[in-house]
């Protein structure tokens, strides 16, 4: 690569952490990709983009910024205004409008849907310090990890995913999205046509909206670790285009 090639910046989604892109930044370390994965702190769309932008601000341009589920959301946010970020990939993602908070993007047919109603039946919920009044984090149940988050997965990965998610905050499903990047850089969706946490229709829409060029595999909502090959492929296209 040339010292002009650009950088790939993944960002993990929630009840995840930047390992869940080990597999494809791996694909990618192999090609000659200068690839980076910061850490998600899962905490709301405001301030997780804050904390993201940052470190986008410490790293020389081009930039190729990529997001996964609610890491979606961060990066729509993050990379607004930011002329170093060259194209926004969305990886199984929510790629929310201006106002648009998650919990209005799931879709009734996610298995997250239950969870508006009685988050108790998707969730373990978990208190923590400092937490504005009626804020928890949340944790996947096992049984929604191995039948909705990574159902193409063996029983053994799954029950690792559930071991050592990070939990996300109540705040990253409800706080409002801010004004979106994809509105000023190009962007790419890949979609999992097998996703039980976005589905397949919701993920099609937003990327619709996003004018992202749209890319589907047979997936489901953890694509970077059960299709790793397809996901690195995209992302290297993306790269080697900016």
């Amino acid at each position: 690569m040339t010292d002009a090639a650009p950088t790939i910046v993944l960002v993990h989604g929630a009840w995840a952490d930047a390992s869940s892109w080990a597999p494809v930044a791996s694909r990618l370390l192999a090609q000659g990709f200068a690839v980076t994965a910061p850490p998600n702190n899962l905490r709301g769309p405001a301030a997780d983009a804050a904390y993201v932008r940052a470190y986008l601000e410490t790293l020389p341009g081009p930039i190729v910024l990529v997001g996964h589920s609610y890491g979606g959301v961060v990066i729509t946010n993050a990379a607004t205004g930011l002329e170093t970020v060259k194209a926004l990939v969305y990886v199984c993602a929510f790629a929310p409008d201006e106002g648009q908070p998650v919990a209005a993007l799931v879709g009734p047919e996610s298995a997250l849907a239950a969870a508006l109603g009685d988050p108790t039946k998707v969730f373990k919920l978990a208190p923590f310090p400092g937490a504005p009044e009626g804020v928890v984090d949340t944790y996947l149940l096992p049984s929604a990890v191995s039948s909705s988050f990574a159902q193409d997965l063996s029983a053994e990965d799954q029950a690792v995913i559930a071991a050592t998610q990070r939990p996300a905050s109540f705040q990253a499903v409800g706080e409002p999205s801010g004004v979106p990047a994809f509105r000023s850089i190009p962007s790419y969706a890949l979609i999992g046509t097998q996703d039980r946490i976005i589905p397949p229709a919701q993920q099609r829409a937003m990327a619709t909206n996003a004018g992202a060029e749209i890319t589907e595999i047979e997936a489901s909502h953890v694509a970077m670790l059960s299709q790793p090959d397809a996901v690195a492929a995209l992302i290297a296209r993306v790269a080697r285009s900016v």
